[in-house]
């Protein structure tokens, strides 16, 4: 659910139930202990350096806990738009240098000034556009990604392909070079995780998996044997600097901002909206872009590149029993005191560890059970979401969130554009029912109350004009038509023209068009098109009740 009101802070920590908070902050030391290593890979993708991927989840994750109002969005390195940054400027300067980190820097100033006049402009409603169902969809197909990505990792190969499925491919084929300890490795994590938690739901079984891991690479050498590691982490916290490039990078910069802006827009959007809708919370999307803008503000003076509203983090969090920003201040803090004291044992942690653990994440967001539940009761959103899922996992999740936001306007249109119109009748216990057209029912003798079922405009106009009609179109016609239009909030010119038509045509055959239910504002749009005076004053009704009366008045008397 949405919200609209006046920008606020703290949205995401209020209101803070105590008996909450100690959950909230062990599961901000299991988010920390899963995200520090996987901020480190989209570093990585990035072609930023290592210690980067860290600073991502320290000021950014602040700023949005105290601006946001999603009270579980995670925000940090995310690998989507790790990607495209990669993309964008991987040919302007060397990876990992000085410069190139300055443009990621730029390129996260000029996204975070982009949400910002997102908001003022309140683009936030671009959420709108985003079913259930479709968000069901993309988080699957986002899990699913996620889960593949990370199988190379598994068997300690190197990720050659340019997509999951692509690499999945490659490992497949190329099972000779595996390196088994890895494997087994992969395979210890997960039961360990998965057997854990049907054992018990309360303990934080990966942050104990990934503790156990650096111990036991760490007394055992994993990497002098075939277990490959993480390697040296810097550590350190992230100077306050502002980056500079050259005026004619910033054109191009511009360009790539524009990709990003477009994925975090959309993205967080969908990911904060499902777990708002999960816990049956309200989420303002126009106050969440102060709070991501502001966020990559601090990624860009912070040494870092652009941070993400990010699926797996956020399912991190939520699977370890985190439901408020509390978590992330926690993640926070965590973060802080290992760049400080602790980057030394990370470089025990072996690469294999981290892949298993996002790999459980992945098909956390897989939702099965979801996509059954939308199959048992409308089969076609099934396929939407069905579609959904699969253009993030064959295409991407820029294509896959776009076409997301495409069917969910298709779902809507398909609704609007053939409504399902219907009669009122008077029953034999005497009580006003609703009838189906063909039943071509009348309320009381000569006259037929028709409930048009949603807005009249260009699509669905040529649809009132032929039910109604077809209503006529009978050797016995009534003498009154009524558009019952309590559901009709809006009327375009086109409608209007229509509805100036079926009333020409209605008099034909002597047959009197009137109104009743009409909201002040569709009132006042029909009086400026000139439909009323054409209807006349005296065809508009407050109540289905008052067109009985006057019907009834204006019965001839025998």
């Amino acid at each position: 659910m949405t919200k609209s009101r006046s920008f606020a802070v703290l949205e995401g920590l209020r209101p803070l139930d105590a008996s909450q908070v100690p959950r909230d902050v062990v599961a901000g030391i299991t988010l920390a202990a899963l995200a520090i290593p996987e901020v480190m890979g989209y570093a990585t993708i990035a072609g930023m350096p290592v210690i980067t991927g860290l600073y991502s989840i320290v000021l950014p994750v602040f700023v949005f806990a105290l601006l946001g109002s999603s009270r579980h969005l995670v925000v940090g390195a995310d690998s989507a738009t790790a990607a495209i940054l990669a993309a964008g400027i991987g040919g302007m300067a060397t990876s990992g240098s000085s410069d190139y980190v300055a443009m990621a820097g730029v390129a996260a100033l000029i996204t975070g000034l982009f949400l910002f006049v997102a908001r003022f402009a309140r683009l936030g409603f671009i959420a709108d556009f985003l079913s259930r169902t479709v968000l069901i969809g993309f988080l699957t197909g986002v899990g699913i990604q996620v889960a593949l990505g990370q199988v190379p990792d598994m068997f300690g190969l190197e990720k050659v392909g340019s997509g999951p499925l692509e690499q999945l491919w490659n490992v497949a084929t190329d099972l000779a070079s595996a390196s088994w300890p890895t494997v087994a490795l992969s395979v210890a994590i997960i039961v360990v995780v998965k057997g854990g938690r049907l054992l018990s739901t309360k303990i934080p079984w990966p942050l104990l998996a990934v503790v156990g891991a650096i111990v036991a690479s760490a007394a055992w050498d994993f990497a002098d044997n075939g277990i490959s590691t993480l390697g040296t982490v810097p550590g350190g916290l992230p100077s306050l600097t502002l980056p500079t490039v050259a005026w004619s990078d910033v054109g191009p910069l511009a360009g790539v901002s524009v990709s990003l802006f477009v994925v975090i827009l959309a993205q967080s959007a969908a990911t904060s909206r499902a777990y708002a809708a999960k816990y049956d919370e309200t989420v303002d999307e126009d106050t969440d872009l102060v709070g991501l803008g502001m966020a990559n503000v601090a990624a860009g003076v912070t040494g870092t590149f652009v941070v993400n509203g990010s699926p797996t983090k956020t399912q991190m969090v939520d699977t370890a029993g985190g439901r408020t920003q509390v978590a992330n201040l926690s993640m926070g803090v965590v973060v802080v005191v290992v760049l400080l004291f602790l980057t030394g044992p990370l470089q025990y942690l072996p690469n294999a560890v981290l892949a298993a653990v996002v790999f459980l994440i992945g098909l956390d967001l897989v939702d099965l059970a979801g996509m059954r539940r939308i199959l048992a009761v409308r089969r076609d959103e099934f396929w939407v979401a069905t579609v959904t899922a699969a253009a993030v996992v064959f295409v991407g999740v820029l294509p896959g969130i776009l076409l997301a936001i495409f069917l969910s306007i298709v779902i809507h249109m398909r609704l609007s554009y053939k409504p399902h119109d219907t009669l009122l009748e008077t029953g034999e216990d005497g009580h006003v029912h609703v009838a189906e057209l063909d039943s071509r029912a009348e309320l009381i003798p000569g006259l037929i109350v028709y409930r048009f079922g949603h807005s009249l405009y260009y699509a669905n106009a040529n649809q009132f004009a032929e039910e109604v009609t077809a209503l006529v179109d009978t050797d016995d016609p009534p003498q009154w038509v009524c558009l019952e239009a309590s559901a009709i909030a809006d009327v375009d010119y086109t409608a209007a023209e229509t509805i100036r038509q079926v009333h020409d045509q209605l008099a034909e055959r002597d047959v009197r068009l009137v109104v009743c239910n009409l909201t002040p504002d569709v009132q006042a749009e029909i009086g400026r098109f000139g439909t009323l005076d054409l209807l006349g004053t005296d065809a508009v009704f407050d109540t289905v009740n008052d067109v009985e009366e006057h019907v009834r008045r204006a019965a001839p008397t025998a």
